[in-house]
């Protein structure tokens, strides 16, 4: 039986300790902007580039931002966002890889953000892989690291499974598809069904779900632009298409688990998890007795390390669905860290030790303390833990869609 080994991180600094101050009163922008299907209207904090490529008989583009370092490590880091989020939602994750020397790639997948929404299309994870496989190409980078988010991280898995020999590590931000929504009990609902509860989207419903999931029931108005960001798209003349894709979208993430292959990963896979995270796909079309069984992230995290040969496990224990943004000096020091830990003669054949635990927590430094560096201090305490046994197919039993 796999066990963990819990590593405490004490980072000791004020950014670490003090992040964007919660709250729980939610300051309304006075204006609340209205932006084209594809975010016209909305400033990246980077330059746009442009792919355009050929897919299903049509001709698409693929927006992405390439920042390169000043001092290049060698190492190319690509980064996938989630469904409620865009590449410019990386912007904090960009400026500290690129300070470490990564040059990064922030994609906007097509139907998302910038990229192309077609009235038409058969949306699949192994689709998109391809899609981000074409742009890294036509970039000339043969290999890199992969950091995905939320349903970023189900392509980012989707991708490691097709491509393993251009992956050099995995890194999972709260990913979704820890679990079958579907066989555990979420009804399936129409496109079309899909489609009307997208056309329902507003800044007040986006911001009350983010707060309960990606945020652990806590706010601040640094949160703010990101809801904005999203409603705008909703609010302009496109919506309808933004809508149409998004549902395209949902119908995809409930209906093509990944959750089945983890023990096929064969690349070196890192999973940076914050406990207090509890999304689960289409919960709430689900009964009251199926909801309570969806989105328990500790358990489903500690399921998957145990699952992916070699994989490696961070758990943020105050954090929800979004620990880059929610507490970003913290998930960066651990992001950083697990970067540097990967292994550059990785055999998954060769993975059959034990997963690894890293609870972060925090902890005020005594009085007088003056933190020198970003790294902090590090103590090392070992406690054997059982790692819950993962679930067989057979045996599994019969909120918002946007994640």
């Amino acid at each position: 039986m796999p066990r963990f080994f819990t590593v405490v991180i004490l980072f000791l600094t004020l950014a670490v300790l003090h992040p964007a101050t919660a709250q729980n009163v939610v300051t309304i922008p006075a204006h609340e902007p209205a932006y084209g299907p594809e975010l016209e209207g909305y400033d990246y904090p980077y330059p746009v580039h442009q792919f355009e490529f050929s897919s299903q008989r049509q001709i698409m583009h693929m927006a992405y931002i390439d920042v390169k370092p000043n001092s290049f490590n060698g190492q190319v880091i690509v980064l996938m966002h989630g469904k409620n989020f865009c590449s410019a939602t990386w912007k904090a994750s960009i400026d500290v890889l690129r300070d470490a020397g990564y040059r990064v790639i922030a994609v906007d997948q097509i139907g998302f953000c910038k990229s192309t929404k077609p009235q038409l299309y058969q949306y699949t994870f192994e689709q998109l892989a391809r899609n981000t496989r074409a742009l890294l190409e036509s970039l000339h980078i043969n290999k890199a690291t992969l950091v995905g988010h939320s349903t970023g991280g189900m392509i980012a898995v989707r991708y490691a499974l097709m491509y393993p020999a251009s992956v050099n590590q995995l890194v999972l931000v709260n990913p979704i598809g820890l679990e079958d929504w579907k066989a555990k009990g979420v009804p399936s609902i129409s496109v079309d069904q899909w489609y009307a509860r997208e056309l329902q989207t507003s800044a007040d419903k986006i911001r009350q779900y983010e707060r309960n999931t990606y945020y652990a029931g806590t706010w601040s108005d640094s949160y703010e632009p990101w809801v904005q960001m999203l409603a705008g798209m909703y609010r302009g003349s496109g919506r309808n298409l933004v809508a149409w894709n998004s549902a395209l979208l949902d119908d995809m993430i409930y209906t093509q688990p990944v959750y089945y292959e983890f023990e096929h990963i064969g690349v070196p896979t890192l999973l940076l998890i914050g406990d207090k995270d509890n999304t689960a796909f289409g919960k709430d079309l689900a009964p009251r007795s199926v909801q309570l069984l969806l989105g328990h992230y500790p358990e489903l995290a500690r399921q998957a390390a145990a699952r992916i040969p070699g994989a490696r496990l961070v758990e943020f224990l105050d954090l929800g669905h979004a620990p880059q943004i929610q507490n970003p000096a913290a998930f960066h020091a651990a992001l950083l860290k697990g970067l540097l830990a990967a292994p550059s003669n990785w055999n998954r054949n060769a993975q059959m030790t034990p997963a690894k635990s890293a609870s972060v927590t925090f902890q005020e430094p005594s009085p007088g303390f003056a933190p020198r560096s970003m790294s902090g201090i590090l103590h090392l305490f070992h406690r054997p833990e059982r790692a819950s046994a993962p679930v067989p197919r057979q045996a599994l039993n019969p909120g918002h869609p946007a994640i």
